[in-house]
């Protein structure tokens, strides 16, 4: 085998995960929920404005609008996203905010150390790969099981990059 080819080789990612935060509401579901609370307000509006409370129509419109804002903002956080691969020469880290800003990380597989945050009863609370000059928390949007099979498969690959 040829130099160029070890190299290449030894480039080559073995380990990749895309973290993306869980949200239990989908698309459909979203259509559906402010469907019903559409219907809910104006069935509940024409009550009160046939009985004469036709302030009560205005604030139970802002309900509705409240909860969607609060919706809209929820599912633009979702697009949050972290990409992590691990090569025998290198661990990257690609953190993608929300707005669509990314940041890249490089670490050296030898010399990066996977720092875990646990409580008792939760479990762990905080992931980080770091190393002497910087320290990247991923993971943070995870709930607790997905932390726990993540912090698991990085822990062997890390190990595994080390070994080869």
């Amino acid at each position: 085998m040829s130099e160029t080819n070890a190299t290449f080789a030894a480039d080559e990612p073995f380990f990749k995960a895309l973290l993306l935060p869980h949200r239990s509401l989908g698309r459909t579901g979203f259509i559906i929920l402010m469907g019903a609370l559409l219907f809910g307000w104006i069935v509940t509006g024409v009550v009160f404005l046939s009985n004469g409370a036709w302030p009560i129509f205005g604030f139970f419109g802002l309900d509705v609008v409240a909860l969607y804002v609060a919706f809209r903002l929820n599912y633009r956080a979702a697009r949050a996203r972290e990409e992590v691969s691990v090569s025998r020469t290198s661990l990257d880290i690609l953190k993608t905010a929300p707005s669509g800003r990314s940041e890249r990380f490089h670490f050296n597989p030898f010399w990066a150390r996977f720092a875990i945050s646990r409580h008792d009863e939760i479990g762990i609370t905080g992931m980080a790969v770091e190393s002497r000059e910087k320290s990247v928390s991923i993971g943070s949007f995870l709930n607790p099981d997905d932390r726990e099979s993540f912090a698991t498969a990085f822990s062997r690959a890390l190990a595994t990059a080390r070994s080869r």
